[in-house]
């Protein structure tokens, strides 16, 4: 399998799920083709996630970044930002796509605005949500480029977050007449973490070529 671009116990980030580990790759048949398959590990999840070869870039796998990559992402915590909007719907479905796309800068941008904004206001439920998720993210990929552990790094996070006498580095908010979590699942529909590859899925309810799941949910 030399001529896919990651090898077999290699491990790889996962938008949206985190870090996983390529555990096999293997052909398969789908509607009458044969396909190259990775199999990929997320222990986070406890989640087996087969995507097809030619599919994984589109799908934005990806290597974990170096240690000093991660160590931006960090610093990137404690950068001031732009204004944020007020209107929840419309900030979280800005930092859902943000989460999709998948890159370590992303991630952390994610964590740095909805923590900054936890801080004028609490969070609503789905916020809440896709912040611990996205903290969660960030922290599995900096330990593992750091070759630290996640409590360290939490700690790294919070103290990049809210150094010692800070105050939230965002400039100014945005004010929206709606900032409430009235009818909250209305338009927004699953947790972020339940939504993957949904947009690949095909009618057909046999298999998707867009990656199948095992295991549980997030």
């Amino acid at each position: 399998m030399s001529d896919t671009k990651f090898q077999i116990e290699q491990k790889i980030v996962y938008p949206s799920q985190g870090v996983g580990k390529i555990t096999d790759i293997f052909e398969k048949n789908f509607r009458g083709a044969t396909m190259l398959y990775y199999k990929i590990y997320v222990e986070a999840s406890d989640m087996v996630v087969m995507v097809p070869v030619d599919r994984a870039e589109e799908l934005g796998i990806r290597p974990i970044v170096s240690a000093e990559e991660a160590q931006r992402a960090l610093d990137l915590l404690s950068d001031e930002f732009e204004p944020i909007t007020s209107d929840w719907k419309l900030r979280y479905q800005m930092n859902l796509d943000l989460l999709k796309k998948g890159s370590i800068a992303d991630i952390a941008s994610i964590v740095r605005c909805l923590y900054n904004r936890s801080k004028v206001k609490e969070l609503p439920i789905l916020e809440r949500k896709l912040y611990d998720s996205a903290k969660k993210l960030l922290e599995d990929e900096i330990s593992f480029a750091m070759g630290i552990s996640e409590k360290e790094v939490s700690s790294m996070i919070h103290a990049k977050l809210e150094p010692p006498g800070s105050v939230p580095k965002v400039k100014h908010v945005i004010e929206d007449e709606e900032d409430e979590d009235d009818n909250l699942m209305d338009d927004m529909g699953d947790s972020p973490r339940n939504r993957q590859d949904s947009d690949d899925d095909e009618d057909d309810s046999d298999e998707s070529d867009a990656g199948d799941f095992e295991g549980d949910d997030f």
